[in-house]
């Protein structure tokens, strides 16, 4: 397995990591053994870096992790979150809650949940815009200090945000979505993580999925699939974006791998701070983007991927307006 570095002086990874959220929420059905046997798979190729968060179930999806890394814990490097409240009357309504003592009670709850007495990445997953990201930041500081969290980050923050909480404390990683249809981080986050020296781990890297091809009419989708009324898969979004998804299978075809490979390939392509970490729920996908790592892009590849796949040619925002509005805080 390659790895990389989260930052020139921060901890060593797998290249590629595992987003672990639609195992239990979001995309459709679940299995929860077939999802355990996908962590063990990955952690048997080299893949370590496991992400996860304490909203996504709620709860459960950190329940399912730690059972699955139970006796394994030294061949993980385990990433969960706080700070995304779901109205338990109304799970789809969400809050941000970034005050000190909230700090330290979600992580001693996410602790539990896993089953482990540290957590290696302690990410802040939205700015609470009504508490200083100095206060914040102070507080995951101290859960450093005491040991149950060794290193922190930040997920959705603005460039400025980033640069305040550095100030109180280094921030090893920033997760943002990044891929070939969302590039929102180019526009001064990616180059702060790199002036700052933190990685960049770029979620939903394969656009939750349609950068892969396989989905071709908005039918795929479940009722208990989230993108059924996400934007950029709703009527004439999804077919302007599907046209694009077809040409990236033509890139693929002529590099001689899959549209998900090649899609992986250029995030990979864009520094080498960066660490995706793409989610899956079945073993033969896990494989094959771990096959994106072989797949290497010259500079022509990546002019006629760019020419072909321009920044903002997707069609649609990446989410509804209630949760763009907790972005860039």
């Amino acid at each position: 397995m390659q790895t990389r570095t989260l930052g020139p002086n921060g901890p060593k990874v797998s290249a590629l990591g595992l987003g672990c959220m639609g195992m239990s929420e979001f995309y459709g059905a679940h299995d929860d053994a077939e999802s355990i046997r996908v962590i063990h798979h990955a952690l048997g190729a080299g893949l370590n870096f496991l992400d996860t968060a304490d909203i996504y179930g709620p709860h459960t999806n950190e329940m399912l992790v730690g059972k699955a890394i139970k006796g394994r814990r030294n061949e993980v490097f385990l990433a969960t979150k706080f700070g995304i409240m779901r109205d338990p009357n109304d799970p789809s309504k969400r809050g941000v809650n970034g005050r000190p003592e909230y700090v330290r009670s979600a992580c001693d709850a996410s602790l539990r949940r896993l089953g482990v007495d540290h957590i290696d990445l302690y990410y802040q997953h939205r700015v609470d815009r009504t508490t200083p990201i100095e206060d914040t930041v102070g507080a995951m500081a101290d859960l450093v200090r005491a040991g149950k969290v060794r290193y922190i980050g930040l997920s959705e923050p603005s460039a400025q945000t980033i640069e305040r909480a550095h100030k109180v404390h280094p921030v090893t990683a920033v997760q943002s979505e990044y891929s070939l249809w969302t590039r929102d981080p180019e526009d001064g986050i990616l180059q702060t993580c790199e002036r700052l020296g933190v990685g960049f781990v770029p979620y939903s890297p394969l656009g939750r999925g349609f950068l892969t091809g396989a989905i071709k009419s908005p039918d795929d989708f479940g009722d208990d699939d989230y993108r059924k009324h996400s934007p950029r898969f709703e009527g004439e979004n999804f077919a302007r974006n599907l046209k694009l998804v077809n040409k990236v299978r033509e890139l693929a075809g002529d590099k001689g791998c899959t549209p998900a490979q090649l899609a992986l390939a250029w995030v990979l392509a864009q520094g080498e701070h960066i660490v995706p970490i793409p989610g899956t729920k079945r073993i033969r996908y896990l494989d094959e983007n771990i096959g994106a790592l072989d797949v290497q892009l010259d500079t022509a590849d990546l002019a006629a991927i760019d020419e072909t796949f321009p920044r903002d040619a997707a069609s649609g925002p990446r989410y509804h307006a209630p949760m763009m509005a907790l972005l860039r805080g």
